[in-house]
């Protein structure tokens, strides 16, 4: 039995839409292959994947991140502009591939528009230089008679295309980053970037480069560039072959969040910083089976995953006031939930729970006090902190801002018993018709492919409720979202 309390007047914050945000690198088929496929029958004149396209549009992605990732760190975006014949085929070493160029910035662009995302670009402060930066917010958002906004004139876009985000470099703090840096001469290095690109546009927002969330490369980067940046970023990756250890994964994410945002708070409060300054989670996923770039990253997502996923969200939405954006990497084939072959795509596990709650979510957070059975990780991988107990329903709540509508988000995170559950709103719940929609599938390792797309989907039902207290039961390996009205009709 397990039991969610629910005050309509206990708001957590208000949830940014933009934490449903999408990432595309040049890696693997991501791009050539995935969204963008020249000479494909589904593809259109632009080379853009159609049936992508559709797919992509039902999961209501805000913002989208590009080029990398790794990827940027060797880039030259002054390669992909112009007559794409006429670009440049260069050596790519973060992947170990080659790359084309046909897909360059006016390409990204032109797919954010078509997908109705704010693009969201991140800049090479690995070969790259504070000068080709600056050229870049130029090119994509310069209004005067200079050389680069006259360049993109000139390669057919007259009006200018006000990127707003711009993210500072790609975890520069690893060594498979090109260009690598201790995290002081990161700061110094960024700050140099920074002031030319704002000096360039003074409305764009930049991203720093965070890792962790609380690692001393986060505290002395914060320290370093608070003045400078609107958002400082996290990326985190977990999963690993043990069900329980994996949906319950996104508690570190979460801790990650809170302990960043104390730390940001401190750092805000120290250097009497008044502008809003939140976390940028963007990069994030279930992630551990494909990690070679010969794999080329394309994982194979469960429904162990599926609910994994669904935890993230409901912590992005608990954890609301200090997250400003999340981008999940990545959209398509590469650690992803949209699977492309040359004939079509199918929609992998992981794709539902972020579509539901995509469409499903109101602007405001509420607090949930929740009592569910538990679960303790043991074993020689689990590290202290980390054992637990933790609940099985995993909960989170949003209302409208006219207290009419509720959606819930309910996560039965057991493998195998289901959860009589009953959800109590202090202010009640009148009676209605109740449509719910669960994510499931007939195990924990039930998987989508070509074939058998549907193994792993929404299925949709509807209960009657008389009024009051609600009660229902949860499915085993489930993820469930239920809207629900507020008022009597």
């Amino acid at each position: 039995m397990a039991r969610v309390r629910i005050d309509l007047d206990r708001v957590a914050g208000h949830v940014d839409r933009r934490i449903f945000g999408g990432f595309i690198e040049h890696l693997g088929r991501c791009i050539y292959g995935g969204i963008f496929d020249e000479g494909s029958p589904l593809s259109d004149a632009r080379g853009f994947r159609t049936d992508v396209m559709q797919a992509v549009e039902g999961l209501n992605i805000p913002i989208l991140r590009w080029p990398g990732g790794n990827f940027v760190s060797g880039y030259d975006w002054t390669d992909g502009i112009g007559p794409q014949d006429q670009r440049p085929r260069r050596p790519e070493l973060a992947w170990h591939s080659v790359e084309s160029n046909r897909f360059g910035t006016d390409e990204f662009i032109e797919y954010c528009r078509a997908i109705g995302a704010q693009p969201y670009i991140c800049v090479n402060m690995g070969t790259g230089t504070m000068d080709q930066a600056r050229a870049w917010v130029e090119y994509c958002n310069g209004t005067g008679d200079t050389y680069w906004a006259n360049q993109r004139r000139a390669n057919g876009h007259d009006e200018p295309y006000n990127v707003r985000y711009w993210g500072l470099g790609n975890e520069m703090y690893g060594a498979w980053q090109i260009g690598a840096l201790a995290a002081e001469d990161y700061v110094k290095k960024a700050i140099e970037f920074a002031k030319v690109m704002i000096w360039t546009d003074p409305s764009i927002e930049l991203v720093g480069c965070g890792l962790s969330g609380w690692s001393e490369w986060d505290w002395t980067v914060l320290n370093g560039l608070a003045k400078h940046v609107r958002y400082h970023s996290i990326h985190i990756y977990t999963g690993s072959e043990d069900h329980y250890e994996t949906v319950f994964s996104p508690h570190k994410a979460e801790r990650a969040i809170r302990l960043c945002a104390a730390m940001i708070e401190r750092v805000r409060y120290d250097q009497g910083i008044e502008h809003d300054l939140t976390i940028a989670y963007d990069e994030w996923n279930v992630w551990f089976r494909q990690r070679a770039a010969a794999s080329r990253l394309e994982e194979r997502y469960t429904l162990t995953d599926a609910l994994t996923i669904a935890g993230y969200l409901n912590a992005f939405i608990r954890q609301c006031e200090a997250l400003g954006m999340a981008n999940q990497a990545q959209l398509v084939n590469v650690i992803a939930p949209i699977f492309t072959s040359p004939d079509g795509l199918f929609k992998q596990t992981i794709y539902y729970p972020f579509a539901l709650l995509a469409a499903a979510i109101q602007p405001v957070a509420l607090n949930t006090w929740v009592d569910s059975p538990t679960h303790v990780l043991s074993g020689d991988t689990i590290r202290p902190g980390d054992e637990g107990p933790y609940d099985l329903l995993d909960v989170s709540a949003t209302r409208d801002e006219a207290r009419e509508r509720l959606t819930l988000s309910l996560v039965n995170r057991s493998a195998i018993d289901d959860l009589e559950t009953t959800i109590d709103v202090l202010q009640g719940i009148p009676a209605q018709q109740i449509e719910l929609n669960d994510v499931t599938g007939p195990d924990v390792s039930a998987t989508n492919d070509i074939t058998h797309p549907d193994t792993v989907t929404i299925h949709t039902r509807t209960l009657t409720h008389n009024g009051g207290p609600l009660t229902l039961t949860i499915p085993a390996h489930t993820h469930q979202v239920l809207q629900l009205r507020l008022s009597e009709d």
